[in-house]
C-alpha cells in the first residue's frame, strides 16, 4: 500500500511507548497496534488529531505516500 504510517517513527522521537499513548487515547493497544503495524485500513480524522496533539506533530509526520512502483497509470 502506497500509505505509510510512521507511528513508531514519532513515537520514537517522543520517547513514548505505545502503550502510554494508547492510555492517553483511551484507544485500545490494540487498535493503536493495527495503526502502528500500517494493517488499519481508515483513521478517524479525530484519532489522528488526538494523536497529533498528544505527540505535538503534523498528519504528515505520522502518514507518508510512498507511489507503488508496479503501479503503471
Amino acid at each position: 500500500m502506497p500509505i505509510i504510517v510512521n507511528l513508531d517513527v514519532m513515537l520514537a522521537k517522543r520517547k513514548m511507548q505505545l502503550t502510554e499513548l494508547s492510555d492517553r487515547m483511551g484507544i485500545t493497544l490494540s487498535n493503536l497496534s493495527i495503526l502502528k503495524t500500517g494493517k488499519a485500513k481508515a483513521i478517524r480524522f479525530s484519532s489522528l488529531e488526538m494523536i497529533c496533539e498528544i505527540l505535538e506533530c503534523q498528519p504528515g509526520d505520522i502518514l507518508e505516500y510512498v507511489p507503488d512502483r508496479q503501479d503503471k497509470r
